[in-house]
């Protein structure tokens, strides 16, 4: 235990389960005191008992300012700080081609969530970290927030536009040397893959354990030949918040496994150029491909 959080106070929303869990686990590691927010009331508080005194749950629905507001009064309230906020909560949200694309209430929930939820936290911390002159604000954006083809398509829009929102706001709040980045994750293995294996067919009880059964498509899909796993993600929060990323601000990190880093190289067939080489030679030829 390194203690690269000794100290400091963080709020982790979607906290309960998945990257939030792991990364609430991994800051109160680190030393830290963490409000987990989560509307999964059982495992929010069975996470906190489970380590102790370091650990305030608060229920809490990321897409109502009511909400956001009162978490982050119990955490000044619970600890007198607040050095890091974690914008983590999420969901797939809704999907399918864009002519099929759902408007109603499970739009306006993907929404809520996805981009409401980080506006409410940055806008209800803010004035706390200024009043601090510190402070570290990290949301979850997505490798869908920065390509094509990565993710449902509101989903990957409501990530790209975090990631910009990261930039505007570490630009207002730069000078009161408060920080805020995003992390881009690729494919972790959590339960946020669950509602594909409900469209799917499978039955209700293949569900239980997503996460296994997503590691071998994951671990194959990314050049890092493994899954990501919520420790990846929670790694990266430890960095940005702590002191060590005092000169980190307005980025967004891709954590992926060289997923977006382009298209992987054939070992028997070279890099791409060569690729190219080969191919244009074999036309010259007349030969087939």
């Amino acid at each position: 235990m390194s203690g690269r959080l000794q100290g400091k106070v963080a709020v982790v929303t979607g906290g309960a389960s998945g990257i939030g869990a792991g990364t609430v686990r991994r800051f109160v590691s680190e030393g830290a005191r963490v409000v987990l927010a989560d509307l999964d009331a059982q495992r929010g508080e069975l996470l906190a008992r489970e380590l102790g005194d370091a650990v305030r749950f608060q229920p809490t629905d990321v897409s109502l300012e009511p909400d956001v507001a009162r978490l982050i009064d119990v955490a000044v309230a619970q600890f007198g700080r607040i050095d890091c906020l974690f914008n983590n909560a999420g969901l797939g949200g809704v999907s399918g081609s864009i002519d099929q694309t759902d408007l109603g209430e499970a739009y306006q929930r993907t929404i809520g969530v996805l981009l409401t939820g980080p506006i409410l936290g940055m806008k209800y911390a803010a004035p706390v970290m200024r009043a601090q002159g510190s402070g570290s604000i990290i949301s979850t954006a997505s490798v869908a927030g920065t390509a094509g083809g990565m993710g449902p398509h509101v989903y990957s829009a409501l990530k790209a536009a975090v990631i910009n929102l990261t930039r505007s706001v570490a630009l207002e709040l730069a000078p009161f040397r408060v920080r805020v980045n995003a992390i881009c994750p690729g494919g972790i293995a959590t339960h946020i893959f669950a509602p594909g294996f409900a469209r799917a067919g499978l039955p209700e009880g293949a569900n239980a354990d997503v996460p296994e059964l997503m590691r071998p498509a994951l671990a194959r899909m990314q050049p890092i030949p493994r899954a990501g796993e919520p420790e990846d993600i929670a790694a990266m929060a430890v960095f940005l918040a702590s002191d060590e990323a005092s000169f980190v601000s307005g980025q967004a990190l891709v954590v992926d496994g060289a997923l977006t880093a382009g298209r992987p190289r054939d070992p028997e067939r070279g890099t791409m150029v060569a690729q190219a080489y080969q191919e244009a030679a074999r036309r010259s030829a007349g030969k087939p491909d």
